[in-house]
């Protein structure tokens, strides 16, 4: 594996030497930044992703499989109570999950409400690459998911089970208080050296949510959205409201305009606020990444951070910006 000098020498050499390959002396060129990888992600569980994530693109893999390698971490861990294996249930005891990607080429693919199959995110690529479908749900996701080789595994840990059941002896509330153990969906955004982007979300939804109900993560354009000329999306939060505003699409479209991430994350944060009345009982988190690498976050209430990973930066953890 190349290291971090090895890399950087060779962008600079190759900038050095591209008018001398060219075969002439002088060549008017337009200045072009250098493609660095990515890896973005949100909360902490983040970290261990962009881990995951950035083995892949160091080494010049693409930003789809970074994207797909680096959520699976959070999908497998069952301390991560809101994605994947020991997910907190639905207010009837089952973990339901939601997961879609996306590409550079705009290829995407989605599952929802899908029972004991522990790498959602790895349907969703399968729905994307293997059918002429974006989205497959309930017992359809599940029997494709069989189709396709996946096996499955009861997802509800005796730990998980013990809350719900705390919960349901409690009548407890069917939306948990924001920010809550900092864990919720993680969505992913990557760029690899090539210059593409992808992206990846995936969860287990809202805990003790209605059973049967699907939030933002799942929809294209919602909780996650890709243009491989502007730049990525993905949200966190109460999915609702960022369905109600078709989030991600709007961050990038506000990218298209020419904001730069943090803002156009703010002025979706913005139309979520107009949308939705209840808008600070709730928490909505954007976070976004153009095609350049740069990158940003905005919420609605302060606690939701982010894990960014860069060749100079290290893998590091950030606060988000908030509208309060």
């Amino acid at each position: 594996m190349s290291d971090r000098r090895t890399f950087i020498k060779r962008t600079a050499l190759g900038a050095t030497l591209a008018p001398a390959l060219l075969g002439c002396e002088e060549v008017a060129t337009e200045s072009v930044p250098a493609v660095r990888p990515v890896a973005l992600s949100t909360w902490n569980h983040g970290l261990p992703a962009n881990e995951a994530a950035w083995e892949i693109l160091w080494q010049g893999g693409t930003a789809l499989d970074a994207a797909e390698a680096g959520v699976r971490v959070p999908e497998a861990d069952p301390r991560v109570s809101t994605v994947g294996y020991g997910g907190l249930p639905d207010r009837d005891g089952a973990v339901t999950l939601d997961a879609c990607i996306m590409d550079h080429e705009g290829r995407c693919g989605s599952v929802a409400f899908l029972k004991n199959i522990m790498h959602p995110i790895s349907v969703a690529r399968k729905v994307m690459e293997e059918t002429p479908h974006v989205m497959l749900v309930g017992e359809g996701a599940l029997q494709f998911a069989r189709d396709q080789g996946f096996s499955e595994t009861s997802l509800l840990t005796p730990e998980v089970e013990a809350l719900w059941r705390r919960w349901k002896a409690e009548s407890g509330p069917a939306r948990p208080p924001i920010n809550v153990e900092n864990h919720d969906t993680i969505g992913m955004l990557t760029l690899d050296q090539s210059g593409n982007l992808a992206g990846a979300c995936t969860t287990s939804g809202a805990a003790y949510k209605y059973h049967g109900r699907v939030g933002d993560s799942p929809i294209i354009g919602a909780g996650l959205y890709v243009d491989n000329a502007v730049g990525g999306a993905t949200a966190t939060g109460w999915g609702e409201a960022v369905i109600r505003a078709v989030g991600c699409f709007l961050v990038v479209e506000f990218m298209r305009q020419g904001h730069g991430p943090e803002d156009a994350c703010r002025l979706a944060v913005e139309r979520v606020i107009e949308k939705n009345p209840d808008w600070r009982e709730i928490q909505v988190g954007f976070l976004a990444l153009t095609k350049a690498g740069e990158y940003g976050a905005y919420c609605i209430a302060p606690g939701f951070n982010f894990a960014v990973q860069t060749p100079d930066g290290g893998n590091r953890l950030l606060d988000s910006a908030s509208r309060i």
